[in-house]
This record gives structure tokens, C-alpha cells and sequence, in this order.
């Protein structure tokens, strides 16, 4: 497992899990506090990614558009938009700190009484929370029980994002940038649309270990299987295919750094017809074998 050093504001450094794959492959939750610095180029994963700045205002180029979020605002968004942090303006007296957290996919779309703002993130817009549910301290407080690696607290973590989400849903919503179907710049899906592919993706991720073809995944939209499956390649900028393979391949890559099953048997229990199989689309997403991230972890 790839670790990365993180420096705080007060000059102490931690090490961190790296979860960020080599490729596109939707990663495992994660979380780090650390001083934001500049990116030379727009880049997307696969999280649901939430923002927490404090002591600085940083910049974004979002998908071609400029977002600036404030000091002291957490900004939630689906990271496989191409984004690029371009400026961090000091605003207090200590340098700026910025906490980023990583929601996986699958994670984001199974937390409950959120639907509308699942719908708005997987559309592109990017939302700030109610300062009422959270600050630096609690932001501070998950990030110490994320280092722990304890299953429990790390669960615990993401109930308790979730309530803020639901929190957030009681009031208007806050956009740093609409959704596509709410902007004049973006042609994108209605919201009826964006609803049958949310059913499209929680079929695949309840029937991961199936064997699933387009019929299987679209038939419970009840459109036509094309229409449907152009819909889902539309909205997710990823064919059912490949995203099928991702879900596998992240509930693999889990499975291999929290259990002691045997690799074949992970293999077939994530939907993949062969153990050779799985290894070649693992090392390809990955860039290393199975056994050697087991190894490694």
C-alpha cells in the first residue's frame, strides 16, 4: 500500500494511506489534512470528494469552470469531474489547512434519506454544507479516528456524514456550481434521467458477483435496453461495462487488504470468470498484482 506524508500547520508530519489508484478505479474512503498546494493539471477518481478549508480561500477550475470555495466552507463533489486546484489565498494569520475527504462511490450512493443531493452530485454540481453540522474540530476528530484504520470509528465517520448530508437536505440547496441539468453552459440528463441511472448503478453494485450483461443491468429502468445504456454512459462518462469492472475490482481490492480469503476465491466472489482474469484487469487499473498489494499492505 502506497503511503503519502502529510505536513500539518503546525509542522508536525503524519503518513497517510494513499487512496488514489494508478488509474480511474473508484478508491477505498479516505481523509487527509494537509497544506493545499497548487495542481499543474485537472485531474478525476472516483470518490464523492468533500472539501474543508480553514485560514484560506482556495480556487478550482471545475470541468472548464472557475469555483472559488471560502475559508471555513466544506465543498462536496463528485471527483470524476475534471478538477484542478489553480490558487490557495492565505486569509488568517496561520498558513491555510485543507481537509479533503473520499467517499467511494458505492459508499456515497447507499447512504440513506440523501436521494436528491446523491442526484445533484452525480450530475455535476458542486454543494457546500451547513456550518451548523460541522467545523475544524470535528473535521480534526474524524481524521483521528480514519488513522486508527478501526473498521468501527471509520463507520461511525461516515453515519456521521451522512447526517450532515441529511442535514443539508433540509435547507436549499448551496451550489458552488449547478447541476447540469440546472446550467445554461451544459447540455446534460434530466433528473429522471440521472434517477434510472442511480438504479442502474445499485443493481450492479447489489449483483456484483453475478454475471451481468446490458439486459441485466438496464432492465430495471424498463427502457429500451440502447436508450438505457446510453443514458448510463452519458451521466457516468464510463460505459456499464467498465463500470461493472471497477466495482469489481474495488470490492477485490477491499477484500485483499481485509480478509484472508485465498485470491481465487476473491476472484469469483467479485464477478470475474478466472482467477487470470482478474489479474489482468488488476495490474492493468493498479499497476501491481494482487499478491503484491496483499503484501505490500
Amino acid at each position: 500500500m502506497a503511503v503519502r506524508t502529510v505536513e500539518h500547520a503546525d509542522g508536525t508530519v503524519a503518513t497517510a494511506r494513499n487512496v488514489m489508484p494508478r488509474s480511474k478505479v473508484f478508491g477505498r474512503f479516505g481523509m487527509r489534512i494537509f497544506k493545499p498546494i497548487t495542481m499543474e493539471h485537472a485531474h478525476s477518481h472516483g470518490h464523492v470528494e468533500m472539501n474543508h478549508v480553514r485560514g484560506g480561500r482556495i480556487h478550482y477550475i471545475i470541468d472548464g469552470e472557475k469555483i472559488i470555495v471560502e475559508a471555513n466552507t466544506t465543498a462536496v463533489f463528485w471527483a470524476n469531474v475534471p478538477h484542478q486546484l489553480v490558487n490557495v489565498e492565505q486569509t488568517g494569520a496561520a498558513a491555510a489547512e485543507l481537509c479533503n475527504i473520499y467517499l467511494p462511490l458505492d459508499v456515497f450512493l447507499f447512504l440513506p434519506h440523501i436521494q436528491e443531493l446523491q442526484l445533484r452530485i452525480l450530475t455535476g454540481a458542486m454543494i457546500t454544507m451547513p456550518s451548523v453540522s460541522h467545523d475544524w474540530p470535528v473535521m480534526g476528530r474524524w481524521y483521528d479516528d480514519y488513522r486508527t484504520h478501526d473498521r468501527e470509528r471509520i463507520d461511525i465517520v461516515i453515519a456521521e456524514i451522512n447526517a450532515m448530508f441529511r442535514r443539508a437536505a433540509l435547507a436549499p440547496a448551496n451550489f458552488l456550481r449547478k447541476p447540469w441539468q440546472d446550467s445554461a453552459a451544459k447540455s446534460g440528463p434530466a433528473v429522471s434521467h440521472v434517477q434510472h441511472v442511480v438504479a442502474m448503478v445499485r443493481h450492479v453494485l447489489e449483483n456484483i458477483d453475478q454475471q451481468l450483461s446490458n439486459s441485466d443491468v438496464t432492465k430495471v429502468t424498463g427502457l429500451h435496453t440502447n436508450y438505457a445504456l446510453s443514458l448510463f454512459s452519458k451521466t457516468m462518462q464510463v460505459s456499464p461495462k467498465q463500470f461493472i469492472i471497477r466495482m469489481r475490482l474495488l470490492k477485490a481490492r477491499a477484500m485483499l487488504l481485509d480478509s484472508k480469503f485465498a485470491i481465487g476465491t476473491i476472484a469469483i466472489d467479485c464477478g470475474f470468470n478466472s482467477t487470470s482474469q482478474f489479474y489482468e484487469h488488476f495490474s492493468k487499473a493498479y499497476g501491481t498484482t494482487p499478491n503484491r498489494l496483499r503484501n505490500s499492505s
